[in-house]
């Protein structure tokens, strides 16, 4: 099982990458990383005018019901190794 100390060291490689993923796959990324920290999402979704909000609310909403055991696993191997 992926640990929080695992998902955190993802977070780092994936924040330190020269080239950043494309944003397609930087929601992808964030949606699991919220299911695995959060759970399912929650709360009003944000508003017509809060285009990257409501990205990030819809690609995290897409994942409801995964648990977050399985959120972590999917989301630490996909982090590129330095």
């Amino acid at each position: 099982m992926t640990t929080r100390e695992e998902l955190d060291q993802a977070v780092q490689r994936i924040n330190a990458l020269k080239n950043p993923p494309s944003t397609g796959d930087m929601l992808a990324l964030y949606a699991f990383f919220k299911q695995a920290t959060v759970g399912d999402a929650s709360g009003a979704r944000p508003g017509m005018f809060d285009l990257k909000g409501r990205a990030k609310f819809d690609a995290w909403s897409e994942k409801n019901g995964l648990p977050q055991a399985a959120a972590r696993l999917d989301v630490a191997p996909v982090a590129p190794q330095q």
